[in-house]
């Protein structure tokens, strides 16, 4: 008997020996919570014909719907197409439609189709493609047995961009649309403080809501669930608010970066960064996020000491008495970054980042941060014992959230540094 479960099943040799990271298989799970719906049973396969069929053989017997994600590629280890047409019992055809995305495709970047692009044509016989806006393989949705079987590419931003046309193919067959959820992004707080403040607080957490947090780096989201709309979701999210609101970013896919561009355009703000252990990671991340051309003036990558003097100005003596990693070479760092990029507001950092390069004094991963403007300058010595990657991540978003306190007038030291800052 058909139940209304869903499976899903991923794909490819890579997965199996570990050269890549499955992310679509979380990406796809929270696509369908969007909807009330959840995966029942996931499996991962590499490209082994045998493995694959049997696979498929008992999702046919039992799931509702089985996601197909991988092995739609131009080459011949891309075996999802073959697989599936074998298990519906039909012949793979030239499907029209997907003959023409794959043509469409390589006239757009002038190329002219082979062979191996219009293997992607190819499909079950009956089965109608599911658009990929991204990528050259289409996907498709087929049913066998009475499971519907949709394929998509294993290449995240095509998999992200079908997710839509995915998602309506699923909620037409099994229903959806129950539940709301706010997904609220924080920097600066770990899930267990922010726990414990709302266990500790006075106003009860409805029950009907659940809490929810994914960790990850540099941010934690904190999810908030209901069955339904509810206004206890946005009473909830007025008491986070109130016990961490400092530490809020914004909703939904809000980050670091694109919060303190929000600010500094609601400000008319333009800020600089003047850099040397981070290696231009700071405005790497400001510039990557639409729209930086409006608030990001100047980023300045000073790793050598001579270009901190000739290029921000930062007194030679200073330098040799105080070292790189000192709060008059950070202060004079961000005062020249001011002064030549005319900017509003910035942050300078020196440190060392590791493996080596410390001493007792100042062992690895000591930095010194200064950030603000020429009348208001704030400075903040940290010591941050990671690896130099972790060191780099830390100290940019960290600088990040700073400029983004000062502006909104914030605590200046916030308590991720005040616990630790010497």
């Amino acid at each position: 008997m058909i139940s209304t479960d869903i499976h899903l099943l991923l794909t490819g040799d890579e997965l199996m020996s570990g050269d890549t990271v499955d992310t679509n298989s979380s990406m796809i799970a929270q696509a369908l919570a969007e909807w009330g719906h959840s995966v029942a049973e996931k499996m991962t396969l590499g490209d082994d014909r045998a493995r694959l069929v049997s696979a498929l053989r008992r999702a046919t017997g039992s799931a509702r719907i089985l996601i197909m994600n991988g092995g739609l590629g131009p080459t011949q280890d891309d075996l999802t197409a073959e697989l599936v047409a074998a298990a519906a019992g039909v012949a793979l055809v030239i499907n029209a439609d997907a003959e023409k995305h794959v043509r469409d495709w390589c006239a757009a970047r002038s190329i002219e189709p082979n062979d191996a692009n219009l293997k992607q044509a190819w499909l079950p016989k009956g089965a109608e493609i599911v658009r990929n806006p991204r990528g050259s393989a289409v996907g498709f949705a087929i049913e066998v047995d009475g499971t519907l079987i949709i394929t998509t590419p294993g290449v995240p931003g095509e998999l992200q961009a079908m997710l839509p046309e995915v998602s309506d193919r699923i909620v037409s067959i099994v229903g959806g649309g129950g539940v709301h959820r706010v997904r609220v992004q924080t920097f600066g707080i770990g899930e267990s403080t922010a726990q414990a403040l709302i266990d500790a607080d006075a106003e009860p957490w409805p029950p009907e809501v659940v809490l929810g947090f994914r960790a990850g780096m540099p941010q934690l989201e904190i999810k908030l669930t209901a069955a339904s709309a509810s206004p206890d979701v946005d009473r909830c999210r007025q008491i986070l608010e109130r016990l961490i609101g400092d530490h809020i970013l914004g909703e939904a896919d809000t980050t670091l970066a694109s919060a303190l561009q929000q600010v500094l355009r609601d400000q008319g703000k333009k800020m600089v960064t003047a850099e040397s252990c981070t290696g231009g990671l700071i405005a790497a991340m400001m510039t990557a996020e639409p729209g930086s051309s409006t608030v990001f003036e100047a980023g300045f990558v000073t790793y050598a000491n001579s270009i901190k003097h000739s290029v921000l100005g930062v007194d030679q003596m200073t330098l040799e008495s105080e070292g790189a990693v000192s709060e008059p070479v950070v202060r004079q760092m961000l005062s020249g970054a001011l002064a030549r990029s005319g900017a509003d507001i910035g942050i300078a950092v020196s440190g060392i980042a590791g493996p080596d390069g410390g001493t007792t004094a100042k062992p690895v991963g000591t930095v010194w941060l200064a950030w603000g403007t020429q009348d208001t300058m704030h400075t903040l010595r940290t010591v941050l014992p990671t690896d130099r990657a972790m060191f780099q991540q830390l100290v940019a978003a960290a600088g990040l959230d700073l400029i983004r306190r000062q502006l909104l007038g914030l605590a200046t030291i916030p308590h991720y540094f005040s616990r630790r800052a010497i």
